[in-house]
C-alpha cells in the first residue's frame, strides 16, 4: 500500500524526501524524463521492482503532484508523465547521477534501462563543433529514438527521425559498452550484438563524442 511516512522535519530537504524519498520513486521519475511511459514499459525498465510496489510508487507520485496520468490512446493503454513540478527534478537527478559515478557497481545481474543510457549520452557527449551535423536512429528495447549531433551539442528525442545517417539496434548495456569503448563496434557488428544500417563513420562520431560525463563549463 502507498506509504504516508514522514520525517516530521520542517527542513525543505526533509519535506522533499517526504514526497520522493521512498524506494524506487526517483527511478520512476528518471524513466519519465525523456518520454511518457506505460505501466508495462516502466515495469520492463525497472525489472527488480514488483508490480504492486511500482503501482504504489506511481500512486504516491501522482498524489504528490510529481506525475500525472496522460490520456489513453485508442491503440495503447494509459501513460504516465511528469508534471511541471516533477520536471523540475531533472537537474537534481542529473547532479545525483554525476555524484554516483564514483560509487561501486551494484551486484550482478544489474539492470540498465534505455533511458539511463540515453541520459548518460546526452549528459556526456561533447560533439566536435566543426563536424557535420549527424542524425542517428537508435532502437533500444523496442523503442526508437532520434539522436542529433550539431554545433557541438547533442539532442535526444523519442520517435523516428525524418532521415538518418545511420541506424543502430542494440540492447542498452551493449550501447553503454560501446560508448565506453567505441573500438568494440567492429566486434559487436561481427558477433551480431548490434545491427547497423547506414554510415558507420556517423555512428563512430556519435560513440566517440562521449567523454568525461561530469559537467563541463562549455
Amino acid at each position: 500500500m502507498p506509504t504516508s511516512r514522514s520525517y516530521r522535519d520542517s527542513c525543505g530537504i526533509a519535506r522533499a524526501l517526504d514526497l520522493i524519498g521512498e524506494r524506487w520513486a526517483l527511478l520512476v521519475v528518471r524513466e519519465l524524463l525523456l518520454v511518457p511511459q506505460r505501466f508495462s514499459e516502466l515495469r520492463r525498465a525497472l525489472p527488480h521492482v514488483s508490480s504492486n510496489l511500482l503501482a504504489d510508487r506511481l500512486r504516491e507520485l501522482e498524489r504528490n503532484g510529481v506525475i500525472r496520468r496522460g490520456p489513453a490512446q485508442a491503440e495503447s493503454p494509459q501513460v504516465y508523465e511528469l508534471t511541471e513540478r516533477g520536471r523540475r527534478l531533472e537537474p537534481i537527478l542529473l547532479a545525483l547521477g554525476d555524484w554516483g559515478l564514483d560509487a561501486p557497481e551494484p551486484p550482478q545481474p544489474a539492470a540498465l534501462s534505455a533511458t539511463s543510457v540515453l541520459i548518460f549520452l546526452r549528459r556526456a557527449a561533447r560533439p566536435d563543433p566543426a563536424a557535420p551535423p549527424t542524425t542517428c536512429r537508435l532502437e533500444l528495447d523496442g523503442r526508437v529514438w532520434t539522436v542529433h549531433l550539431a554545433s557541438g551539442r547533442v539532442q535526444v528525442r523519442p520517435g523516428e527521425p525524418a532521415t538518418a545517417d545511420v541506424s543502430l539496434r542494440a540492447d542498452p548495456r551493449t550501447l553503454s559498452a560501446l560508448l565506453a569503448d567505441p573500438d568494440g563496434l567492429a566486434t559487436a557488428c561481427a558477433d551480431g550484438s548490434v545491427a547497423v544500417v547506414g554510415d558507420l563513420s556517423a555512428l563512430d562520431r556519435l560513440l566517440r563524442a562521449v567523454g568525461d560525463p561530469r559537467p563541463s563549463d562549455r
